[in-house]
């Protein structure tokens, strides 16, 4: 068997007979970087996983939020669709009604609003599924 790489080249002429040459498919042309924003030449990327660092969650509950650290992220690249810049003032700034609260007692907030949403749509599938509608899963994990 021979150890042939991808660079040697083939013998000259026209191929063997029986032999049929494969011909490749020409090349994609590509557009230069340059004619496009940031987020237009990541899509290309999209194979790529992100690491995010010192990421922050923002919760809101009610009139409350806070802002809860999370940490290191790895985000796997098929799960990207947008990747931008923030605006740091305009994420500093947090819109009126809403006050800073501890993280605690925000979390506490959104447990129990998410239980009470959990409630609801439970009732609502109960009542769909007396007159003939089925429910997906419930948004829950079948194991």
């Amino acid at each position: 068997m021979e150890n042939l790489s991808l660079h040697d080249a083939g013998p000259p002429g026209p191929p063997p007979p029986g032999q049929q040459q494969q011909q490749m498919p020409p090349p994609v042309p590509q557009l230069p970087p340059q004619m496009f924003t940031t987020a237009a030449q990541l899509l290309d990327l999209t194979d790529s996983n992100l690491v995010l660092q010192n990421t922050v969650e923002r919760m809101f509950v009610q009139n409350l939020y806070a802002d809860v650290e999370r940490g290191l992220f790895l985000v796997r690249g098929e799960n990207v669709t947008l990747l931008g810049e923030i605006d740091l003032d305009k994420d500093d700034y947090v819109p009126e009604p809403y006050k800073l609260a501890p993280v605690g007692e925000v979390f506490a907030l959104k447990k129990a609003e998410d239980a009470k949403a959990k409630k609801t749509d439970l009732s609502k599938q109960k009542k769909l599924a007396a007159i003939g509608f089925e429910s997906e899963h419930h948004g829950e994990a079948i194991l």
